[in-house]
């Protein structure tokens, strides 16, 4: 699936880790491993391998590598069942967005917002697929990640309050619904 911005040019892919061979998802899994993250944003997201890695193994997340012209450049992982990790009321309305990373080289140039609002097209198409029932995407983004929330933001995504069980801080509860 990819997202294409205002002027129609496709900036952001997202490549669905459990759809592929397994030796396309090895060559992913390989760059992946190859991500640099901004300082700090490891305690926020984690390691990008062993979250795309831990999803594989979990039926309940669909992980996603995110490329941009020709490279991964990011991951993040859809879940179902698990909103409430994010703050929400319960936890099958919303799917969870989670793990959510963009290589340290392709921030700044709308690929977070693109690959965001394409995460929300994908699991409105997981929801038809699975009859699950639910009505959006929700995630939790750190209050002390201003440029995350902006970008989220950015890709229709509301705010819908503070959330204090976030492991690494207060945190930012934030829901898009289907269109």
């Amino acid at each position: 699936m990819s997202y294409k911005d205002q002027r129609g040019t496709s900036v952001a892919w997202l490549i669905p880790l459990k759809a592929i061979d397994a030796d396309a998802r090895a060559i992913h899994l390989g760059d992946v491993a190859e991500l640099s993250l901004q300082p700090g944003q490891r305690e926020f997201v984690g390691d990008p391998l062993r979250m795309m890695l831990a999803g594989l193994e979990d039926a309940s997340q669909f992980p996603f590598s995110i490329e941009a012209n020709g490279a991964v450049v990011g991951v993040l992982t859809l879940q179902c069942g698990a909103a409430r990790l994010a703050g929400w009321e319960d936890d099958d309305s919303a799917w969870l967005l989670r793990g959510f990373a963009i290589d340290a080289a392709s921030q700044g140039q709308g690929i977070g917002r693109s690959a965001a609002a394409a995460a929300v097209e994908e699991a409105r198409k997981l929801t038809a697929w699975l009859d699950g029932g639910q009505g959006g995407v929700v995630l939790s983004v750190n209050e002390r990640n201003p440029a995350g929330r902006a970008a989220y933001a950015r890709a229709g995504f509301v705010d819908r309050g503070r959330y204090l069980g976030g492991s690494s801080g207060p945190q930012r509860t934030m829901f898009r619904a289907f269109a």
